[in-house]
């Protein structure tokens, strides 16, 4: 076949896909600059671990493991000790096996028997982490989430999980469900009492794969990495919140001793001496010089500037889609700090905040306004509130996220970790390529969406689809708008009001005599307790 058939064939095939940029669900970069491009381009043949042949590339690899070693507060003076990976998979899975290595060898040393390891996280872990377990013969010990632990890792049940065998633990900075940071600190602090009470000495393993990215710039206040004494390790991807296209990821070691030497090898086949620790020998170094780009590109303050403004439209998401009264939030980055769940109560306090940050405006590299609210990734879960499932028991998400599809955009709707999982949720990650304007027209769409959803009930889809949006329609400050119109508690009634006011304003109620005659389909159900849609879908 001739090569321009090739690429061709190949080219219309991948318009199938859908649009990265809508893609709501992923939490993967994908955008970066035509000049970090270009510098990826130019080194697609490179492969990473011959560094004999390519030393400069290998200068810039400990370059960046040198900024990584101080933004997560290594000792200074030190010598970054950690790796390059393909991803925060590979990282997790070094970080799982060395701490397993140094419990086998301290069991060998006592005359113990080595043959139960185990290793404790939650139960809302990244697949990863249970790869780890059970490629490398550890026994997972999921610990059950729930409301009160915020759907991650319950620290008191994790303690009581621990025993002679345990190899360590993984503490999630950033949950891929919900957004939020397990308590690392806390879960420290217990180690460290119950080393004093029974002799165990637990290191932890930080999966900081987005918020390893994250919580150095926007929550600088927050000790999870080297300052707190039992982690020994974290992993990240550079490829999420590190800005970088996929295929790259970092784990380091808090100083040399945590990565035995068994895990090393020596090979002189390339050329010159060389050491490797990783799984995947062969690495492309583009992605690894393009991770360097941009970190001398943003620099702190360019990076910091990244993640304050992601908070920020997360935040104005989370605050307009819970003034909806149609939707209410699982992740909590919105509300005060402290503060966590929806009510009535909690929302309007968030709403009261986000507003009191509006007029209040910093520096975009500042971290100071992220002090008022709860940590986290700029991520939002949501799900239907339940005054709306009441009064549309048919109503369903599946529903809501697949004409969500129709307009381009890409949002999941998943159950919540074992043990919660009668809950499913709603995913928006919001990435350095969204914009206001960007939240502006997914919660127009979310609103049409939503509505349409509700036509279905009494019509055909294709009635309920008829009427396209309006080509005039704006969406100018709409997130805006909507968060800021519903400001106090409502009654029922006014909540069918409010809604109808949010479909007016973004034009989205049908031209039909049904559209201009009636109130949208928000009819209260009786008084009975029958399953509902949303129920059942769970």
């Amino acid at each position: 076949m001739p090569a321009r058939n090739a690429y061709q064939l190949i080219h219309d095939s991948l318009k199938f896909d859908g649009e990265p940029t809508l893609n709501c669900a992923t939490f993967l970069t994908t955008w970066m600059e035509p000049e970090a491009e270009k510098l990826i381009m130019e080194n697609l043949g490179k492969n990473r671990v011959d560094i004999d042949e390519y030393e400069a590339t290998e200068r810039i690899h400990r370059r960046c493991l040198a900024h990584l070693h101080d933004l997560w507060n290594g000792k200074k003076g030190q010598e970054a000790t950690g790796t390059v990976v393909v991803g925060s998979s590979e990282g997790i899975m070094l970080g799982g096996l060395a701490m397993k290595w140094r419990w086998r060898q301290r069991r060998q040393a006592e005359g113990k028997d080595t043959s139960k390891p185990n290793i404790v996280f939650g139960a809302n872990a990244q697949v990863a982490l249970e790869k780890t377990a059970r490629y490398f013969d550890i026994e997972s010990r999921l610990v059950p989430v729930s409301p009160e632990s915020h759907y991650c890792l319950d620290t008191q049940k994790a303690l009581e999980m621990i025993d002679e065998n345990t190899i360590g633990m993984f503490v999630i900075l950033g949950s891929t469900y919900t957004g939020h940071y397990e308590d690392v600190i806390e879960m420290s602090r217990l180690l460290e009492k119950l080393k004093a009470e029974k002799g165990l000495d637990i290191p932890i393993h930080v999966d900081g794969a987005s918020g390893a990215f994250v919580a150095p710039f926007a929550h600088p206040d927050l000790h999870w990495d080297f300052r707190v004494p039992h982690v020994v390790s974290i992993s990240t991807s550079g490829h999420k919140f590190g800005l970088t296209y996929p295929g790259i990821g970092w784990v380091v070691w808090r100083a040399p001793e945590y990565l035995p030497d068994g895990l090393t090898f020596e090979l002189s086949y390339l050329g010159g001496v060389e050491k490797t620790f990783t799984l995947n020998f062969s690495h492309p170094a583009c992605f690894m010089l393009a991770q360097y780009y941009q970190f001398i590109r943003f620099g702190r303050e360019g990076y910091a500037r990244v993640m304050n403004a992601c908070l920020y439209h997360a935040r104005l998401l989370s605050v307009a889609l819970e003034a909806t009264g149609v939707y209410q939030c699982i992740s909590d980055i919105h509300r005060p700090r402290g503060t966590y769940g929806y009510s009535e109560e909690t929302r309007l306090a968030a709403s009261g905040l986000f507003a009191e940050t509006l007029n209040n405006p910093c520096s975009g590299a500042d971290p100071t306004p992220n002090e008022k609210f709860n940590f986290g990734l700029p991520e939002v879960a949501f799900r239907f509130t339940d005054w709306f499932i009441e009064q549309h028991p048919k109503a369903n998400q599946d529903v809501v996220t697949t004409l969500m599809r129709v307009r381009g955009w890409i949002i999941p709707n998943y159950p919540l970790p074992p043990d919660a999982n009668r809950l499913r949720v709603m995913r928006v990650v919001i990435k350095e390529a969204s914009s206001e304007d960007f939240v502006n027209r997914l919660v127009r769409d979310l609103m049409w969406a939503t509505q349409t959803m509700l036509d279905t009930q009494s019509q055909s889809l294709g009635e309920a689809l008829s009427t396209p949006l309006p080509k005039n329609t704006s969406t100018s400050n709409l997130a805006h708008s909507i968060a800021q119109s519903n400001t106090s508690t409502m009654s029922d009634g006014q909540k069918h009001s409010h809604w109808k006011d949010i479909l007016d304003k973004i034009g989205e109620l049908k031209g039909s005599e049904r559209g201009k005659n009636q109130q949208p389909e928000m009819k209260l159900v009786d008084g009975g307790r029958r399953k509902t849609v949303y129920e059942k879908s769970c």
